[in-house]
């Protein structure tokens, strides 16, 4: 179950309760689901309750009960749902469903976190000549198209995007010195008001670059794939059991999500640092969690759901360096 998918189940619950009656009020558009924050407990967690209570005239924690109660009647894929502090619902999964978000990631492609959350929109963003300006409000339309919305620049435009710009001193020449991939990642990575990133380090091939961190990460997981494939290792059910899976799982499943937040915001630099948290999470995985036998070991399942929970991390940071237009290397 991806957090789409438990976006989609809850708010299923929250249609039921109100046409059968328990509760009253308006069914929201969406539902958003997220990290547990403090005090919170299982895999994922939504505040709907406390959206919902005013209109209903119920507490969060009765409209929690309530939702609680509809969620596991038709909740395949969990093994929880627990109520915490005022009225925030806590989702822990049930075992094997990790393999439905690798399925999921593996089925969608690069296009992996596309949605229609922005379906019916309209934005036309301003065009603009000034270099960082621009390479924002194109990226800015990709990410509003990928959530369904109809997104362009042009002169009609309804929205002008503010950034801070280039110094003039660096913006001639930047493409040309750091090439288009570190100069936009460059540009994209820190947030609208921050100071554009337009030094030489961008081109260094160490882990201190997060460009290079991203792109390297990218390489491993199809060199990975690569070497699987050259000793006859299928990849298997995507559901490795190793602890040492979680974060990698978690920030796969963040995926869709961020791309959402991204478009709303107008803000590719979301992007970005979540590609950085992908790839420092996937290093950290196949050093702990090795995909490949070593020696004389021999494949195992384990080896299989763990190729497949690479090829997904792979995916994912395919998919987002391709939003942002900078090229995911195959081999670095």
């Amino acid at each position: 179950m991806t957090p789409a998918d438990l976006s989609r189940t809850v708010l299923r619950a929250v249609r039921r309760a109100v046409d059968e009656g328990v509760l009253t009020g308006p069914v929201p558009d969406s539902v958003q689901v997220g990290r547990p924050g403090p005090g919170g407990s299982g895999d994922y967690a939504t505040s709907v309750a406390l959206r919902l209570a005013g209109p209903a005239r119920r507490s969060p924690h009765d409209v929690a009960h309530i939702l609680r109660t509809e969620i596991l009647r038709a909740g395949p894929g969990l093994s929880r749902v627990d109520v915490t502090g005022p009225g925030f619902l806590n989702f822990t999964l049930a075992p094997g469903s990790r393999a439905g978000l690798v399925r999921a990631v593996t089925d969608a492609g690069i296009r992996y976190g596309y949605g229609d959350a922005l379906a019916g929109t309209t934005v036309v963003l301003a065009p603009a000549d000034e270099p960082r300006a621009a390479v924002w409000a194109e990226t800015v339309v990709r990410l509003l198209r990928a959530q369904g919305a109809d997104a362009r620049t042009g002169g009609d435009a309804t929205e002008r995007l503010t950034v801070r710009p280039v110094p003039a001193c660096l913006a001639g020449d930047l493409f040309a010195r750091l090439g288009p991939d570190a100069a936009r990642w460059g540009l994209l990575r820190p947030a609208a008001h921050d100071r554009p990133a337009t030094g030489d380090d961008l081109l260094v091939q160490r882990e201190t670059n997060p460009l290079f961190t991203v792109r390297y990460a990218h390489a491993r997981t199809r060199a990975l794939l690569r070497n699987a494939a050259g000793l006859g290792i299928p990849s298997g059910d995507g559901d490795p059991r190793d602890p040492g899976a979680r974060p990698l799982l978690d920030t796969i499943g963040d995926h869709p999500g961020v791309l959402a937040a991204a478009a709303r915001h107008r803000a590719p630099d979301r992007v970005a640092r979540h590609l950085e948290r992908t790839a420092e999470a996937f290093l950290h995985f196949q050093e702990t969690c090795r995909p490949l036998p070593a020696g004389d070991e021999k494949p195992s399942a384990a080896h299989r759901s763990r190729l497949a929970l690479a090829e997904a991390a792979g995916t994912v940071l395919a998919g987002g360096l391709t939003l942002l237009g900078v090229d995911a290397p195959e081999h670095l």
